[in-house]
């Protein structure tokens, strides 16, 4: 899930102020050992001066993100979470690999500055990167009137279809990936996942999987898949909020299908007549606010300037909101193992079943809109 680069609070509730994201306090249990951090950063860059400090980004529920500081410099760090193992999702060393070599083809990808596979400086490989500062619009937002919905809605799918567009052969990026079966492997891996974290019965996420399962999926031309493509995964300019400056969290980025990372971003997509719980559980309101494209406008858009056919929308969204609802058990799953005891897990378990729902209403109807 998300986390941030680099606001903080102040103004009335359900209101954040534009101000560029902001690192706070490192939560309990998550600190940094400072001295072998700074051993490490004096021994790997140029001009390294302490004393290190270390503040956390608060946003994000999956990878843990920090500010760290040595004299004027500054960069942002990735490490996996306390407890979680060390693949996949977690593979800082990969995600600093693919930053890498996408970087000088995606200028809204942050320039990687440093890798460490070294345990025994955090307890984990982590990986450095560059601070992009911006504003990240998460679950509380600005008000209407400081905000063009329609353009910024317009600008994140222009934003995906970009990457999307990028030439993974003439960039020698063809090697990031195993694009051929790409989506049924996705839909393998993520039910898989789900057995292993799953908890109480959610008959509404056993359905999904179950549907996901039996789906033939078309063959398409691969491209470089970001997987969990958003609103509070983007940076936006401070003086045009309409415009991307740069995507973060890389993590389970690859090259497949592109239609699946676009139903991904569609799962975070909430429309205005969503049933209601729908509503309450989505992670940022923006989409349904007046203006913002609506779902089905998001994929028209994305497939007339990509060229690309939508055959398997539907079944590209159900994945979508099936992978979030696996996510999401995932986290709760570490933190009803005592893994951690960041508050915000806590009502986790009911953002699973609405996505149970939520599935269940598009395999319903055959569509990803009008699902109240």
């Amino acid at each position: 899930m998300a986390v941030a680069h680099g606001g903080a609070g102040g103004g009335r509730p359900g209101v954040i102020p534009l101000l560029p994201d902001e690192p706070r306090h490192v939560r309990a249990g998550e600190e940094l050992p400072l001295e072998r951090l700074e051993a490490y950063l004096r021994a790997s860059l140029p001009g390294v001066a302490g004393p290190v400090s270390a503040q956390q980004f608060p946003g994000g529920y999956s990878n843990l993100t920090y500010l760290v500081r040595a004299g004027d410099r500054e960069w942002v760090l990735r490490r996996p979470p306390v407890g979680a193992a060390v693949r996949g999702g977690h593979d800082m060393l990969r995600e600093y690999r693919l930053l890498s070599r996408l970087a000088p083809v995606y200028p809204k990808a942050p320039r990687p500055v440093a890798a460490c596979e070294d345990a025994s400086v955090l307890g984990a490989p982590f990986y450095l990167m560059e601070r992009v500062r911006g504003v990240i619009l998460r679950r509380t937002t600005p008000p209407d009137d400081t905000l063009d919905v329609r353009a910024l809605s317009q600008s994140l799918v222009d934003t995906l279809v970009e990457l999307h567009a990028v030439d993974v052969e003439a960039a020698g990026l063809t090697d990031l990936g195993r694009p051929e079966g790409y989506a049924k492997r996705q839909v393998q891996g993520w039910i898989s996942r789900w057995e292993a974290s799953r908890g109480e019965a959610v008959p509404g996420i056993d359905a999904t999987a179950a549907w996901l399962a039996g789906q033939s999926w078309p063959a398409a031309r691969p491209a470089i898949v970001h997987n969990d493509f958003k609103y509070d995964n983007v940076v936006l300019d401070p003086s045009d909020l309409s415009h991307v400056v740069a995507v973060l969290d890389w993590e389970m980025a690859t090259l497949g299908d592109p239609l699946l990372d676009l139903g991904t971003s569609l799962a975070y997509w909430v429309d205005p007549d969503d049933p209601e719980r729908w509503r309450r559980d989505a992670l940022i309101d923006l989409t349904a606010r007046t203006g913002s494209l609506s779902r089905a406008e998001v994929a028209e858009r994305w497939a007339s300037r990509l060229g690309r056919p939508l055959d398997a929308l539907v079944a590209a969204y159900v994945f979508g909101v099936f992978k979030v609802a696996v996510i999401v058990q995932q986290i709760y799953a570490r933190y009803q193992r005592g893994l951690t005891t960041d508050p915000r897990f806590a009502e986790l378990g009911a953002v699973v079943v609405s996505c149970g729902e939520t599935a269940q209403a598009a395999v319903a109807h055959g569509r990803i809109d009008r699902l109240g």
